[in-house]
């Protein structure tokens, strides 16, 4: 099946009523027999930014409280079948990954079964992280029990997670980031489809820059969007809020997944 063929299926399947949207991932998953989103391996972009870019995330240790040493935790909301969240336990990185399908995370756990040995820890002195995958709406709180710690985040990974959702959940979006977001933590999105015309629909939804930008400078809040373009509108809402995140880097990367050569980017973002 075509690239179009498939949108245009996805798009049939999540027409109607938006808050069914979870249920709707949950149906594609339990059948099983088509996830055109599976590309089977971490997206490159991010284990370049893993290796390549500790000027920007510093090490996978951190101190509590009471100046302790630990690990520090990554979240990767919507984590498909756990690829990048083994690729952050093989840096050293406490990984989560949450799921809103059950079948989803026993995908997950299979992978680590089957696979694992293809996630090799990259640094022996430091060794690897501890791997959790959990079902539950990011949207709510309550999966967060069974995170160790205070319930929040030092790395958050965001692909293709955002673009799944309809654009009217942007707002609660970028405000669970903020929320889960530690206050040296750490926020990267790799940035697809960035050259998608919004008025095509979705999922995927389109996300040029500006989406990110407006959103994580006003969390929680409702946007203002051309109806005839279908963008976000810029510098219209105002000054940031406090609780905002602004953005550290953005680049182009040199690998991806093929479906984002030369479209997509990479952002990192902080309180």
């Amino acid at each position: 099946m075509s690239l179009s063929e498939d949108r245009e299926r996805l798009k049939t399947h999540f027409a109607g009523d938006s808050s069914q949207h979870p249920n709707k991932w949950s149906e594609l998953w339990d059948k099983g027999d088509w996830l055109p989103w599976d590309k089977g391996m971490p997206n490159p972009a991010l284990v370049d930014t893993l290796t390549d870019r500790p000027d920007l995330l510093g090490s996978c240790w951190t101190q509590d409280a009471q100046g302790k040493q630990r690990r520090k935790r990554a979240l990767v909301p919507g984590c498909g079948k756990g690829y990048d969240v083994l690729l952050f336990s093989s840096f050293g990185y406490d990984a989560v990954g949450l799921e809103v399908s059950e079948t989803a995370v026993k995908r997950c756990y299979e992978e680590q079964e089957a696979h694992g040995d293809k996630y090799p820890v990259r640094d022996e002195n430091t060794g690897a992280g501890k791997v959790t995958f959990i079902v539950g709406d990011f949207f709510v709180t309550d999966w967060i029990k069974d995170i160790e710690g205070d319930g929040k985040f030092d790395l958050i990974y965001d692909y293709t997670f955002l673009s799944a959702l309809p654009p009217s959940f942007r707002p609660d979006w970028a405000l669970r980031m903020s929320q889960l977001l530690t206050s040296e933590g750490r926020l990267i999105c790799a940035e697809f489809p960035s050259a998608k015309d919004p008025k095509l629909g979705g999922p995927p939804y389109a996300l040029p820059p500006l989406v990110y930008l407006e959103h994580f400078a006003h969390p929680g809040k409702e946007l203002p969007y051309d109806e005839e373009t279908g963008h976000v509108k810029e510098g219209v809402s105002g000054p940031s809020s406090p609780s905002g995140l602004k953005r550290i880097a953005h680049w182009r990367p040199a690998r991806t997944h093929k479906i984002g050569e030369g479209t997509s980017f990479v952002s990192v973002w902080q309180h």
